[in-house]
């Protein structure tokens, strides 16, 4: 049996990306940060994500069926920081507007990924969830990664 915490070690070897996924329910902005994101197929544009099941916000972007993926630039550890936390009011302070699927797009992002939930399964302790691509953009700069339970960016 692969014990938890030795299971978690090894895979903080592998460096990722970090996004928010976000959604407008009925109650308002709601979002997530997700290290589990990639991209899934080009034809037709599919990404995938992985959230937790225990997860308090994902049932209220599931519920929309539409999310926006928003990949984090290196200058956003505190939003990704804000993000992560269970029941604050992760949107204040964050600038925003609204993709043409109604999902929030967080301002300064490296990159954003307008999407509707083509599929969702439940997978050990997460949800994998697949998302097909409407619509897309990029900014400027370098991505904030996450490697070894820590934050840090690329140095070409």
């Amino acid at each position: 049996m692969i014990e938890a915490p030795k299971y978690r070690a090894a895979l903080g070897h592998f460096a990722s990306g970090v996004a928010i996924v976000t959604a407008m329910s009925p109650r308002g902005p709601v979002g997530l940060t997700c290290q589990s994101f990639f991209a899934l197929s080009l034809d037709p544009p599919l990404v995938a994500i992985a959230t937790g099941l225990s997860s308090t916000s994902w049932p209220q972007v599931a519920e929309v069926g539409a999310f926006c993926v928003n990949i984090l630039s290196n200058d956003q550890e505190p939003v990704c920081r804000g993000f992560a936390v269970s029941g604050a009011n992760k949107f204040s302070g964050v600038p925003w507007s609204l993709t043409a699927n109604g999902s929030p797009r967080i301002d300064g992002v490296l990159a954003w990924l307008d999407c509707t939930i083509e599929w969702s399964y439940p997978a050990g302790d997460h949800y994998l969830v697949v998302g097909r691509v409407h619509d897309l953009g990029t900014g400027t700069g370098d991505p904030l990664l996450f490697f070894r339970s820590g934050f840090g960016t690329f140095a070409p």
